[in-house]
């Protein structure tokens, strides 16, 4: 029997997918599953130290991550109008937000990178905290403009708050691809075989969960920091999706350009994206 940790985020899309790989609702044959939820940013810092043999990290930190990890055709978060937003209290021009506060939820995260893709001044005079602290920071003032994700997309309106600028919707209209937020990685340590192996099992969990809606309900309130009914629906349903299921060619290219253009402007190190293992 071999035990791994697998790390993901508390998120409703994350214990949506992995419910039936860490429950035993599927054959894992001499594999068992156990959980490590922490936020996303706190993930991708793990990764970067290989402390977790399986992990979801940010596309972002997968830039700085290529020659350790193997990306896993199954278990990513990538879609159309699901990328992050830039709010605020008041309507505004975004550039307005050029040397003004702006909290994000993380400098590795895909929605950090995007935002400085998007203007790279309004990265200048960010501050780091919890994705889930940002839209109250805003509301109360205490910052100029937050980068939200996950389930703060659903809720900031609640708050008075408006969105000046959707990066995914503006990374749409630049690519025409979908927004590549987040995957899944495996460090290349552990051999082919069992790679090969885990990627299998994660596209079961996936392919069970959409199967069974409605089973990994009390699993993904036991930990979701957004317990309202219908905004954990709607977060799922905006988050897991076919590429959920497998990148497929579309998905892999959204990655390439990501990483692409992140790399023309030297925000992570250049390496090789024809590289074996990286995304096969």
């Amino acid at each position: 029997m071999k035990n791994l940790i697998i790390g993901y985020s508390p998120c409703p899309n994350d214990t949506f997918i992995f419910y039936a790989l860490t429950h035993a609702r599927i054959d894992c044959g001499d594999l068992r599953f156990r959980e490590r939820l922490e936020d996303v940013e706190t993930l991708n810092r793990l990764a970067l130290g290989a402390e977790l043999d399986i992990t979801k990290i940010s596309y972002h930190a997968f830039g700085h991550l290529r020659r350790h990890y193997r990306l896993l055709s199954s278990g990513s978060a990538l879609g159309r109008r699901c990328g992050p937003l830039l709010i605020a209290a008041e309507a505004d021009n975004p550039k307005s937000l050029r040397g003004k506060k702006i909290a994000i939820p993380g400098r590795l995260t895909t929605a950090f990178l995007l935002l400085q893709l998007y203007d790279k001044s309004l990265a200048e005079n960010t501050v780091e905290m919890p994705f889930n602290e940002i839209v109250k920071a805003v509301a109360e003032r205490k910052v100029d403009a937050g980068l939200i994700i996950h389930e703060s997309r659903f809720t900031y309106s609640g708050f008075g708050l408006v969105s000046l600028l959707d990066l995914g919707r503006w990374w749409e209209g630049e690519t025409g691809l979908p927004i590549p937020l987040g995957g899944i990685l495996v460090r290349q340590s552990i051999g082919t075989e069992l790679i090969n192996q885990i990627e299998r099992l994660v596209e079961l969990s996936v392919s069970y969960a959409l199967e069974h809606p409605d089973e990994p309900e009390a699993y993904i309130k036991k930990h979701s920091q957004e317990l309202d009914d219908s905004v954990i629906r709607r977060h799922i349903g905006l988050y897991v999706n076919k590429f959920t299921v497998n990148l497929g060619y579309e998905g892999r290219e959204a990655i390439k350009e990501l990483l692409s253009r992140a790399e023309k402007l030297e925000i992570i190190p250049k390496a090789s994206l024809a590289k074996p293992g990286l995304y096969e």
